[in-house]
């Protein structure tokens, strides 16, 4: 056997790993070549993936908006954008600035002197005293707060504000508070009569509203808390149910800006659909327009706070059944005189109709009562009713994994006062379906005399839509309207100042009753003053009122609004 020689076989050995080494090579080569190919393929691709979906995002937003608004629409509201951002950035402008904020400074030093007073006779208690109080001084300094300088609702010259149910019910209800001042909703093992009470004004709010008997509710601390609620719900079901990230809500612009509050809270987009120009109502074609994947809550109001219309909730049902979107109509201010109207109408006008507004309307799954308006309970009690139980539970807080045990929540609020309970549960019982009956067509015949004396007895003026609740707005294509509110401050009325229509109006409430005639009259004297100035040609110097709403309507003072509001919240905090 012919045997290889010892260097050929190590050189075919070094050969052999030669060759090994070199194909070991070109395979780690050819490998980091193709992972060099294969990610910057898989970059690219990652990255035309990412512009891909940012781009898609962006052109369905603008799509959405194209559709909502319309090219005209779009324009104008880009144009605004750009023309609000456009003076903001002009009033930080040296000169500007400081001639801007010195004027700013003049109008909050003067809201501060009206608001919180000082002077001799006036103390201030900034800290705790050394020695507790007497009950005799103590109740004494009560009285004099009390008496502070302010507007006259007892007289029935403020718009809203104050719903009073006499001062027999009044006496009900403070020994109502006072049975119950220490009891806290939050354990109702320890307070069993306050969680049977709760549930059973809400059990009666629900029928005054037709629920169905899958209907369930919750006490709140007010209106704008019911809101907040009935829009959580929804943004959680659209996230639980359909996977919505982005949510948004559809609702008029005279929606209550408790909505707007929502939005803010919870990170919703609230998209305001515009009314029909002759009823005052949202408009349905808009509402349609506006809708998208993302709305999860479409909402009316029964009626809306501006100028007392109720939407056409019906409308917005079928709607709302067709896109399978909830509906919450919002009945804070129809309160306790909406569900009775259309037996009232039936006795002091017949030829009125009531629309359907409540749990009857099929697409409606939510309504908000404020108890403590038309219901007359002390302040701080209203009512979110659902149409079942499954839309209610999103609205409630659980958190069964805390430390200091299972913490669970109806609605914002922790502990919650038992004592304003028990109060309004006093003034439901006290009152009855037959006061309430009462109450409401003595509040909706004086809103109605009122409308028709603008109406019959003012050419310069209009009452803004057709409204047949306690709400009555009006104004004027040839006065300024706020010069008419002025004038009407400087008699002692205290009404409401509108926007976008300037306008202003009077919520009846029974203090209202007697005070009719003297506001018909008194109305009659500012016309002719405003009339007078105008053709006479005199320059009239502008009241508060007229003043704050020319600047709020400009767009390039709008900026100067939010400072002006921001400055009265933080005078609510001086002493």
């Amino acid at each position: 056997m012919t045997q290889m020689p010892p260097i050929v076989g190590s050189s075919v050995i070094q050969v052999a790993g030669a060759a090994a080494s070199l194909a070991m090579l070109t395979a780690t080569h050819s490998h980091i070549v193709w992972c060099k190919v294969i990610s910057s393929t898989s970059f690219r691709t990652a990255s035309t993936a990412v512009f891909l979906v940012i781009t898609a995002r962006l052109a369905t937003k603008s799509l959405r908006e194209l559709r909502a608004r319309g090219i005209i629409g779009t324009v104008k509201d880009l144009y605004k954008f750009c023309a609000r951002n456009f003076f903001r950035f002009m009033m930080t402008l040296p000169g500007i600035k400081e001639k801007v904020n010195a004027e700013l400074d003049k109008t909050l030093a003067r809201m501060e002197e009206e608001m919180v007073p000082r002077g001799p006779g006036i103390t201030r208690h900034l800290e705790l005293p050394k020695q507790g109080w007497t009950d005799d001084l103590v109740v004494s300094e009560l009285h004099e707060l009390a008496q502070m300088k302010h507007s006259l609702w007892e007289a029935g010259r403020v718009s809203g504000g104050v719903y009073h149910g006499g001062e027999d019910m009044l006496k009900l209800q403070t020994e109502a508070y006072g049975m119950f001042s220490v009891a806290n909703q939050l354990h109702p093992d320890i307070f069993p009569g306050v969680r049977k009470m709760e549930a059973e004004v809400v059990s009666m709010v629900l029928r005054m509203y037709n629920a169905p008997e899958s209907g369930v509710g919750a006490s709140t601390s007010g209106g704008t808390e019911s809101l907040l609620m009935a829009c959580l719900a929804a943004k959680m079901k659209g996230w639980h149910e359909k996977g919505i990230i982005e949510p948004e809500i559809v609702a008029p612009v005279t929606i209550h800006a408790g909505f707007d509050k929502a939005a803010y809270y919870f990170g919703i987009k609230l998209r305001h659909a515009p009314l029909d120009p002759v009823t005052y109502k949202v408009d349905l074609k808009a509402v349609r327009r506006l809708i998208n994947s993302n709305t999860v809550l479409i909402a009316g109001s029964a009626p809306n706070f501006p100028h007392g219309i109720i939407d056409d909730i019906e409308g917005l049902s079928e709607i709302a059944v067709k896109h399978n979107i909830p509906l919450h109509v919002d009945a804070c201010l129809g309160s306790f005189v909406i569900p009775f109207m259309e037996k009232v109408y039936s006795e002091i006008d017949s030829t009125v109709t009531v629309p359907l507004f409540d749990f009857r309307v099929k697409g409606v799954t939510s309504i908000s009562c404020d108890t403590h308006k038309y219901g007359f309970a002390p302040k701080g009690s209203s009512v979110i009713m659902y149409r079942d139980a499954k839309l209610r539970r999103y609205q409630y807080f659980l958190a069964t994994d805390w430390s200091g045990g299972v913490y669970a929540s109806p609605t914002l609020a922790g502990s919650r006062p038992g004592a304003l309970m028990a109060g309004c549960w006093a003034t439901l019982m006290r009152i009855g379906e037959n006061g309430y009956v009462e109450s409401c067509r003595n509040i909706v015949s004086a809103a109605r005399s009122i409308r028709l004396a603008i109406q019959n007895e003012f050419e310069c003026l209009y009452v803004l839509g057709q409204p047949i609740g306690s709400v009555v707005a009006f104004s004027s294509e040839t006065l300024n309207i706020y010069d008419i509110a002025d004038g009407l401050l400087k008699k002692g009325w205290h009404l409401s100042a509108l926007q976008n229509p300037a306008a202003i109006h009077i919520a009846c409430t029974r203090l209202t009753i007697t005070a009719v005639a003297e506001l018909i009259s008194d109305l009659r004297e500012v016309v002719a003053q405003v009339e007078t100035h105008i053709v006479a040609g005199e320059k009239k110097q502008q009241g508060d009122t007229a003043m704050l709403y020319g600047v709020a309507g400009s767009i390039s003072t709008h900026g100067i609004v939010d400072e002006l509001a921001v400055g009265f919240l933080d005078t609510l905090y001086k002493v």
